[in-house]
C-alpha cells in the first residue's frame, strides 16, 4: 500500500506521526549508546602512541560529524520553507539548530580535552579548529536572530538566509586538514580509503555515531512537536487537542 508523504507535510498530520515515532527511536538511541559506549570504553584496544587518552575520540568525533550534518539538513529544511512558504519545514530548521549546536560545543570541548596532552594545549587557531568555532558562532547567530524576531514568518527566512549563507564553511571544516597545514589530524573514516584504525574502534566509532544520529532524530521530533503546539495555539485541532488532554 502506498503512504501519501505529503499527508505529512501538514504540522498537524506530522505531530501525530512524530509522537508515535519518538519512543521507538528512544529505545534504538539508546540500546546505541549503551553498546557504542560499552565497546569504545571496554573492549577497544589502547592505542599505542596516544595511550587511554585517544578514548576521548569515540564522543570527539561524532560529535563533529553531527554538527556538519545537522547544520547541512538545517540549511535544506530552511531552504525549502524560504522557497515553497512551508510552514513545517522552517519549523523543522528551527529544531535542529539547539541540537546541532550542542553537538558543535561537544566536539570543541571534547576536542580540548585530547588537545591538551597530544598538543600541550588547550586551544590553537588551528583551521579545522577555528572553522568549528564559527560553525558554534553559526548556530548562535541562527537562534539568536529568530529569537528577535517576534513574527515567526519574518523569522524563519531571516534565519534560512543565515543558514544557507553559512552553509559554505562545512566543506572548509572537512576540507581544512589537506587545504592547509593543520596541526589536526586527518579524517578518521573516509570512504575512498581503508579504515586507519582497528576493526574494534572503527566499530565503536560508527555505532556512536548512529547513536548520536538517532537521538537527534528524538529530539528534534520532540521540539518539533513543541513548537508546532506553539505556533498552531490558535487552531482549532490544536485547542481540540489541548481540550482533551485536560
Amino acid at each position: 500500500m502506498a503512504i501519501n508523504w505529503f499527508k505529512y507535510s501538514s504540522p498537524a498530520s506530522f505531530y501525530t506521526l512524530a509522537g508515535k515515532m519518538i519512543p521507538y527511536f528512544s529505545v534504538v538511541a539508546s540500546g546505541l549508546f549503551l553498546l557504542g559506549l560499552y565497546i569504545s570504553f571496554f573492549i577497544a584496544p589502547t592505542d599505542s602512541q596516544q595511550s587511554e587518552a585517544y578514548r576521548i575520540i569515540f564522543i570527539h568525533v561524532p560529535a563533529a560529524w553531527m554538527s556538519m550534518f545537522l547544520y547541512l539538513i538545517m540549511a535544506i529544511w530552511a531552504a525549502i520553507g524560504l522557497a515553497f512558504n512551508t510552514r513545517l519545514s522552517a519549523m523543522i530548521a528551527t529544531a535542529i539548530a539547539p541540537t546541532g549546536a550542542m553537538f558543535t560545543f561537544l566536539a570543541l570541548w571534547t576536542g580540548a580535552l585530547w588537545g591538551k596532552p597530544m598538543w600541550g594545549a588547550w586551544w590553537v587557531w588551528d583551521a579545522r579548529l577555528t572553522s568549528e568555532l564559527i560553525l558554534l558562532f553559526l548556530y548562535i547567530g541562527f537562534m539568536s536572530l529568530q529569537a528577535a524576531i517576534n513574527d515567526p514568518r519574518r523569522a524563519d527566512k531571516a534565519g534560512a538566509v543565515i543558514a544557507l549563507v553559512g552553509a559554505v564553511n562545512i566543506p572548509i571544516i572537512y576540507f581544512s586538514v589537506k587545504w592547509w597545514n593543520t596541526l589536526h589530524q586527518g579524517a578518521s573514516v573516509s570512504l575512498t580509503q581503508s579504515p586507519k584504525m582497528a576493526t574494534t574502534m572503527l566499530t565503536g566509532m560508527l555505532i556512536m555515531g548512529l547513536a548520536c544520529w538517532i537521538y537527534s532524530i528524538v529530539v528534534i521530533l520532540i521540539r518539533t512537536r513543541a513548537i508546532i503546539l506553539e505556533r498552531e495555539r490558535h487552531t482549532v485541532w490544536v485547542s481540540e487537542l489541548q481540550g482533551s488532554s485536560q
